[in-house]
Order: structure tokens, then C-alpha cells, then sequence
């Protein structure tokens, strides 16, 4: 005899939700419904007129062929832990370890689960990418947001994050330059959240994945202005280099030897059960980070001329304000006086015009306001078709 009851999922999934992709099941339904769709959902360059530089598929290629398809170090394939750190400290990051996983999600997933015990505290920000609360839901641990500051171009709330600091925090979330609202944080800034670190004994999460997709201003690595504070930087080649696919991501890890070295030798135990990143992906990482470059000018290039047509096109609407982002390719304007939830608003948009963003919900927003995502990767035609069914569509809606 078998039984024919449901299979009752572990409690630890209960809260786990990812709004970029959970929008695309609404998306479906307007495409059944015969709704043409323009997507401005997902951060996949690859999706529109971008493509992943030849140096880095060559190589991908080559170790293919050379028979690079087994194991290789948990920690990482040698010549990639040795570019990277090589990069790290050029930008003046003190390095302590260095080590690869599949894709950054991994990379931040493991050294969370090293970290954190059930009921204990990490700070992240809201808005911020959802990655960390699915990953602290598993961990039965406790997420508690702190604010940008929209009115200040949404960099870090410090005094909001002071407040939110208590017994059970282990860690703060930097996500410098942010998703979803493309800020990049100033150095005052990173100066501060660093004081409070230093302060109450936290582990700074500095997730600087889109740091070389700076289109106006400076980007800092926290991890380079302090050598007292422990810093575990992450990034990949998902974005800059133009490859989310090819699921390739690091984690570098800098502050004091004797404090960081058992936290260190922690991670390493989950890196050695879970045996490696992928081996052949890993020849990509020395020509991404030491071989030619060029190809991101005319990536920022495209870019910026998206992000104004991104701007202007939303500034343009009325009740709707964005501020302009300085980095990635993310916007996140307001809906100034919308009198329904924005999961609401953006469900009805992609049904009715077939324009599928995110809610402002998915990524974390202060009470009482609403927001959404658009991403301005599409051609600048897709972009203004977009926001001119935007503009049709928001007066339909009720407000206050």
C-alpha cells in the first residue's frame, strides 16, 4: 500500500518569495491571452542586444576541450582564487581568502550558513535584492530591513540601521551599487556604516556585483577603506561581464587574522561537501578580470543613453517621481498617490498592456509607499512603447 497524502513541505519554505520571478506566472497569463509582452522584469543583459565578450567564451570553450570537466579545488580552480585576489588588491582590499562558487547567490548562501544561527539577526536592506531573505528564511534566522534613503538618493538610512542593531545581530547587507534602485553609495556613507560595525562587533555583507557598471559618479569597495572590519565582498560574472548564465561567482574576504580566520575555515567546511564550482567556467575568470576591457564602454555607453530615456519617460507621468540611478540597470520609481498595493497595480498592468515589471513589495520599500522596478536593459524602442503604455494604463487605476 502507498499513501496518497501530500507530501507536507519543511516549514523553512513558508516564506520564501522572489517577485522578478514570480511576476513571470502573471506574464504567462497575458500571453495566453494573446497580450503582447515587453519585458522589463529581469536583469539579463542577455535577453536583449548584449552578448557575453568572445575572450570569455573562448576560454570557456578551450577548457572545454582541454578536458578541464572534473574536479578541481573546493576553494577554486588556483589561476582564478590568483586573479582575483590580484584584483582585489589593486582596488586596495586586504585580502584574507578568496573563494569561487556557483554564481554569487551561492557564494552569499554559504557564508551566511556559516555565520548565523537560528534566531539570530541580519540587517538588509529595503529596498534590496531578495536573494537574502529567501537564504536567512531557510536559515530559520531573522531578517531585519533598514531604509534607503529615497530623499537622499537612496543611499543607507545609517541612523535607521544604528536603531536596529541588538544582541542578535551578526551582520549588516551592503548592496553597493544597489538593486533594485541603481544607487551607489557615497564614501561618507560607507565610512559610517563601517564606524558601526567596528562598533558593534558585525560582519559586513558587501555585495558589489554591478561595481563596474558605474554610470555616473565613483564606486568604492567598503572593504578597501578599513582593514579592522571584517568585509566579505562578492561579485561574479553574471553582470559586468555579461555571462548570469554561466553561474560563476567569488566571495573575498578581508579584515583582521585572527578574527575572520575561524568564520574563514567555516565556510570552507560547506565548500569541501559541496565539492566544487564548475571547473571549466573557472578559465573565464583570469581573462575577465586581467584581459580586454573595452567592451564596457560601449556596454555603459548603451546604458546610459537607456537610463535617460528610462528617467525622462517616467518623470513625464503624471504621479509618478524616479530618482535617477547612478549604476546597473535598475529604476525604482514611486507611484506618488496610488490607492492600491503595487502587487495589485503590476498584476493588472502586465494583463491589461502586457508591460511586465515588479512590485516595489518584492524588494522591500518604507510603509505606506509603493513602488516598482523597471529594468532599462531593451532597446530604447521597447523602453518608450513601455512607458507610453504606462502612462495610459495609470490613470485607470484608483487613487488617492
Amino acid at each position: 500500500m502507498t499513501s496518497s497524502q501530500p507530501i507536507v513541505a519543511a516549514r523553512r519554505t513558508e516564506n520564501i518569495r522572489y517577485a522578478v520571478r514570480d511576476v513571470v506566472l502573471t506574464a504567462r497569463e497575458a500571453a495566453a491571452a494573446g497580450k503582447e509582452l515587453l519585458y522589463l522584469n529581469i536583469g539579463d543583459p542577455l535577453q536583449f542586444d548584449f552578448q557575453t565578450p568572445p575572450h570569455i567564451v573562448d576560454a570557456i570553450c578551450k577548457a572545454l576541450r582541454d578536458q578541464h570537466n572534473g574536479y578541481t579545488s573546493s576553494e577554486g580552480l588556483p589561476e582564478a582564487v590568483a586573479a582575483i585576489r590580484n584584483d582585489a588588491e589593486a582596488r586596495g582590499i586586504g585580502v584574507r581568502d578568496v573563494y569561487v562558487g556557483n554564481g554569487g547567490s551561492e557564494c552569499i548562501e554559504l557564508a551566511l550558513s556559516a555565520l548565523v544561527n537560528e534566531g539570530e539577526s541580519v540587517l538588509t536592506p529595503s529596498p534590496g535584492y531578495p536573494l537574502y531573505s529567501a537564504v536567512l528564511s531557510k536559515l530559520r534566522a531573522v531578517e531585519v530591513p533598514y531604509y534607503l534613503d529615497e530623499g537622499n538618493d537612496w543611499q543607507p538610512d545609517l541612523d535607521d540601521i544604528a536603531s536596529k542593531i541588538d544582541a542578535r545581530t551578526r551582520a549588516v547587507v551592503l548592496i553597493n551599487p544597489n538593486n533594485p534602485t541603481g544607487s551607489v553609495c557615497s564614501r561618507e556613507t560607507l565610512a559610517g556604516l563601517l564606524e558601526l560595525a567596528a562598533r558593534h562587533d558585525l560582519v559586513v555583507f558587501a555585495d558589489e556585483i554591478y561595481d563596474k557598471l558605474v554610470l555616473e559618479g565613483e564606486h568604492v569597495s567598503i572593504a578597501a577603506l578599513r582593514d579592522d572590519v571584517p568585509v566579505l565582498t562578492f561579485n561574479g560574472l553574471s553582470k559586468a561581464y555579461l555571462g548570469p548564465g554561466l553561474r560563476l561567482g567569488w566571495c573575498i574576504t578581508s579584515g583582521p587574522e585572527a578574527r575572520v580566520r575561524p568564520y574563514i575555515d567555516a565556510i570552507h567546511k560547506f565548500l569541501r561537501a559541496r565539492l566544487c564550482a564548475s571547473h571549466p567556467v573557472q578559465y573565464a575568470v583570469k581573462p575577465a578580470l586581467e584581459g580586454d576591457q573595452s567592451y564596457l564602454l560601449d556596454v555603459k555607453t548603451k546604458l546610459l543613453r537607456r537610463r535617460d530615456i528610462t528617467v525622462a519617460g517616467l518623470d513625464a507621468i503624471d504621479g509618478i517621481s524616479c530618482v535617477k540611478p547612478s549604476a546597473a540597470f535598475y529604476a525604482f520609481p514611486r507611484l506618488e498617490d496610488l490607492d492600491e498595493d503595487d502587487e495589485i497595480f503590476i498584476k493588472a498592468l502586465i494583463r491589461e498592456t502586457g508591460v511586465v515589471c515588479v512590485h516595489g513589495a518584492g524588494f522591500g520599500q518604507r510603509p505606506g509607499t509603493r513602488h516598482f522596478r523597471v529594468v532599462f536593459l531593451p532597446p530604447e524602442q521597447t523602453l518608450q512603447r513601455a512607458f507610453d503604455a504606462i502612462a495610459a494604463f495609470l490613470p485607470t487605476r484608483p487613487r488617492r
